[in-house]
């Protein structure tokens, strides 16, 4: 215990040692403002000795008292670099305090002979500024180092509050310099103003001009709210200036903490893309998972993972993951863990085309609602491998359905295809069959068999968008 206290101790000193130069900056400021008083108590003229005398003697009276409250009440820890109205405020308090104390310490010592009364609120009230006007100097004086060039050009699009945000996100960037420029804002009333000292310039019509003519290296879009139509007009201006741009997360991802005002990001295609989601029954949903066992056949892939995120905030009894990838069944297992504590998940690895796995899976398990998305379904491959295409989407399809039947499921949710709507490819046409067997299942067993086809999924595992991506940063060529 005692070297504990020990070793805190020393950190403590190792602290305040390190911070020295603050301590002595602040103890001189303690000194000039204490004899400052005094010869401005007396009209800035010369002060009589007895009065200089006993001035000079309670000094250290005075040094003392005011960086014991400096270090109370953390004075020394702020960054002159970003000194804000917390750091201002803090001074004021320590310096109140402190001033009190002086004046009650040197009653006690002096009687106050020989030192006047209103020397107490002079004093107090240069330490203040002392102390706060270096700290403003010294921000100043970083601030315009950067303005001369040592940062990277900025344009910040949006002189809202998540500009305004942003702008002091960008200050406390240590590892990257950014010289903010100005703001555009297509609020007209806002023009000429300015935020933390950055001038709104103009309109976002005036975009490409201004980037071209102040040399920007980079635009920032500060509009979180902004709906699809806003922003793909935005990053018209912004292509057209022909300079890199990145974008603040939306407002949800902001307020539901998955993203923070300096998670600066490309704009994506859901930036672009205007459509309105669509609103999900929760509650009927969670009347067919809540307490029930549910097997998620293929629940490690692109759309079996995220159905198995949303089926365990519906609050199931136990989710079964079957899945024939080992690292990525392991992967998501570990983050469903993590997210969801009260609910078992199981995992397996196995083949849906392997009966003996599958009857054991059902047999061991018992699930209640089955979703089947185990299939293969990148086009172009699937076109050049008939067999394996039948045997994982229609084989599989088959041997999931018969156990489900076996089994007693209560229900069987195939996920399909819009490709398999009048099929042109072998991967539609193992789908379709897929469907023909769930069909075929529902007239003749208790088990309700539901068939879903998904359209395309824009940017989604397999798509073209990420392949198109890539050849665009590789230098092209873009394949179609």
């Amino acid at each position: 215990m005692e070297r504990s206290w020990l070793d805190r101790m020393r950190a403590a000193l190792q602290y305040l040692f390190g911070r020295w130069p603050v301590l002595l900056h602040d103890a001189v400021a303690a000194c000039l403002a204490w004899l400052g008083a005094y010869w401005f108590r007396f009209n800035l003229d010369e002060i009589p000795d007895v009065f200089l005398d006993q001035a000079l003697d309670v000094l250290p009276l005075v040094v003392f008292w005011h960086l014991v409250f400096f270090v109370v009440f953390g004075v020394h820890r702020g960054a002159w670099r970003f000194t804000s109205t917390h750091d201002l405020a803090v001074i004021l308090k320590s310096v109140i305090v402190g001033t009190a104390v002086v004046a009650f310490s040197i009653f006690l010592a002096t009687r106050l002979v020989a030192v006047p009364r209103s020397v107490f609120p002079l004093h107090g009230a240069f330490l203040v500024g002392l102390l706060i006007g270096t700290r403003i100097l010294y921000r100043l004086f970083r601030d315009r180092q950067i303005s001369r060039g040592e940062g990277k050009r900025v344009l910040i699009v949006g002189a809202g509050a998540a500009g305004d945000m942003l702008l002091k996100d960008l200050g406390r960037n240590h590892q990257i310099h950014y010289d903010v420029v100005g703001f555009i804002d297509d609020d007209q009333a806002k023009k000429g103003r300015e935020i933390q000292g950055v001038r709104v310039l103009d309109r976002c019509s005036a975009l490409p001009q201004l980037a071209r003519l102040l040399r920007i290296e980079l635009i920032l879009i500060a509009v979180p709210s902004a709906n699809a139509e806003e922003m793909r007009a935005i990053v018209d201006y912004c292509e057209r200036a022909q300079t890199p741009f990145r974008t603040l997360p939306k407002v949800q991802d902001i307020l539901d903490g998955s993203a923070s005002s300096a998670d600066l990001r490309s704009v994506e295609l859901d930036d672009l893309l205007g459509r309105d989601p669509v609103s999900l029954d929760w509650e009927a949903m969670g009347q067919m998972i809540k307490n029930r066992r549910v097997l998620i056949t293929g629940g490690a892939g692109s759309i079996g993972s995220e159905l198995c995120r949303q089926v365990a905030r519906l609050d199931p009894e136990e989710v079964t993951l079957f899945e024939q990838n080992e690292f990525s069944l392991y992967s998501l297992a570990m983050e469903l863990e993590e997210q969801f504590p009260g609910i078992r998940f199981n995992r397996l690895l196995g083949d849906v085309c392997d009966p003996e796995a599958v009857r054991f899976v059902f047999s061991q398990y018992r699930p209640q609602v089955v979703f089947h998305a185990a299939a293969y379904k990148h086009v172009p491959m699937l076109q050049a491998q008939l067999r394996e295409t039948i045997r994982n989407n229609t084989v599989g399809t088959m041997v999931a359905a018969r156990a489900a039947v076996e089994s007693g499921v209560e229900k069987f949710i195939l996920i399909s295809t819009d490709k398999a709507v009048n099929p042109t490819s072998m991967m539609g046409v193992s789908k379709r069959i897929a469907e023909m067997v769930a069909q075929f299942n529902d007239a003749k067993s208790t088990t309700a068999f539901i068939t879903v086809r998904f359209g395309n999924v824009l940017g989604s595992a397999g798509s073209v968008v990420p392949l198109f991506e890539r050849q665009i940063r590789g230098g092209g060529p873009v394949t179609v």
